[in-house]
């Protein structure tokens, strides 16, 4: 049973605005320029403050066709330790200062349904920042959408595997298919100078151009990339790929230095498509 079902908004205030006027100010003040939109089957998107990933998440979001998404699977690492290793909130509202969004019930219990691993689960939500700072921006760029909230705690990487291609199988069994966006959350290299988060930032990248989730896992282990959401992009390239994606576009890469002027410890934040 969810232990509640109301999941008012943890950080706003601290990795962005605490009200709506300011939220859409400061994603105003990016002048974001309007692109060419493509529907996509999923995204990675990072999850610091706005002041040093916002602008990063926007731009990748910009570039999606959200006309026909109906739900977002929100998927992301979990940063407490609170709650399960696989984590899904199946029923309730989110909020943010932008309002309210509904859970997807239907599509969480489906997902649920087809996996040994998922368990319904409310404490890895509750303080978890790494999806509920894309909320606001998924609310800015789509008036009304539902999420599937999904926390990981865990790096085996045929459970991550098995949660993606459960949670593609229950959106062809649902046929939902192009009506549900894949969105993972996850900043790139921490604290380390700007040149080496770089570099180490690149390799990882390169395998999720390929849409390749082991060879992802393989280099964050080899390099020590310190990139904290790799489990949740292993599963949505695992749900990708089950569901057709075959190629994958960094849209935009920066670092916090870029924004303060200081390279010499830096968090690494990347906005990638997959189509």
């Amino acid at each position: 049973m969810e232990r509640f079902n109301i999941r008012k908004a943890a950080v706003a205030g601290q990795f962005y605005p605490a009200s709506a006027e300011s939220i859409r100010k400061q994603i105003e003040e990016w002048r974001i320029l309007p692109g060419k939109k493509s529907p996509v089957i999923g995204c990675m998107l990072p999850h610091a403050g706005y002041m040093y990933s916002g602008k990063v998440a926007a731009q990748t979001l910009a570039h999606i066709d959200l006309d026909q998404v109906k739900t977002v699977v929100l998927m992301g690492p979990n940063h407490t330790g609170y709650g399960v290793p696989f984590s899904i909130m199946a029923e309730g509202i989110w909020t943010t200062p932008l309002g309210q969004v509904e859970i997807d019930n239907a599509l969480a219990l489906e997902i649920l349904k087809g996996s040994e691993y998922f368990e319904t689960d409310s404490m890895a939500h509750a303080y978890e920042h790494s999806l509920e700072v894309e909320l606001p921006l998924l609310q800015f760029f789509k008036n009304a959408f539902q999420i599937v909230p999904i926390v990981f705690g865990s790096d085996d990487l045929k459970a991550l595997q098995s949660t993606g291609q459960a949670i593609a199988a229950a959106i062809e069994r649902l046929k939902l298919r192009g009506t549900v966006l894949l969105a993972a959350s996850s900043d790139m290299t921490h604290y380390e100078p700007a040149q080496q988060a770089k570099r180490k930032d690149q390799l990882a990248l390169q395998q999720i151009m390929q849409l390749d989730e082991q060879g992802l896992l393989e280099k964050v282990r080899s390099f020590d990339i310190s990139m904290c959401g790799y489990a949740p992009v292993i599963s949505m390239l695992a749900a990708a790929k089950a569901l057709g994606a075959h190629k994958a576009q960094v849209i935009t890469y920066s670092t916090s230095g870029d924004v303060t002027g200081d390279d010499s410890s830096v968090v690494g934040y990347a906005g990638v498509l997959i189509y």
